[in-house]
């Protein structure tokens, strides 16, 4: 990610989006959000100096609906963090599998398909994980919202960190979609 990279929040502290530096410095001047993190960086003009922000919080609440990510291969193999979900192997060359396979009634949805290697999708074939003896890594769900998978395609600022939901091992910044409880 840029140094000129900087994530909002809302007044809530709940992430927004990343800006550019430019749409940062507008909002700071305008009175319209707080620097919460900075860089150890000054920028300065004739009359003033300003630390570079990493984090803004907004001072006002933005409402904001539900966003959906929209299901495609690449947002698949984002959430998977490019790894193949049966081996563990980190790759670029990767090939959806569904879990419940098509053949047996699989739906094409985030919650049953996979980012898998070509070797273990071969041997997986129209088998479900169990019949293959497959194990899988992690259990697929929908990813919650676009800002969450722009930071993974393009990393993240360590500075960022207590303001993300990360996943059990703390790389992938995205938050997911966890089902309602029955009452």
């Amino acid at each position: 990610m840029s140094a000129s990279a900087v994530l909002l929040l809302n007044s809530t502290y709940e992430p927004l989006n990343v800006i550019n530096f430019k749409r940062a410095v507008r909002l700071l001047i305008g009175g319209k959000a707080d620097s919460i993190e900075g860089s150890g960086t000054d920028i300065r003009s004739g009359s003033s100096s300003m630390r570079i922000p990493d984090v803004l919080r907004l001072t006002y609440f933005v409402h904001r609906p539900i966003q959906r990510v929209k299901f495609t291969k690449y947002a698949v193999f984002l959430r998977d963090n490019f790894t193949c979900q049966y081996c563990g192997v980190r790759t670029k060359e990767l090939t959806i599998d569904h879990v419940i396979p098509k053949v047996r009634g699989g739906e094409t949805i985030w919650t049953n398909v996979v980012a898998c290697c070509k070797r273990c999708n071969n041997s997986k074939g129209d088998k479900t994980v169990k019949e293959a003896g497959f194990m899988l890594k992690r259990i697929p769900k929908e990813p919650r919202f676009l800002p969450y998978l722009r930071m993974v395609r393009s990393g993240h600022q360590k500075s960022w960190d207590k303001f993300l939901f990360t996943d059990s091992e703390g790389s992938t910044p995205y938050l997911i979609r966890e089902e309602l409880p029955n009452r």
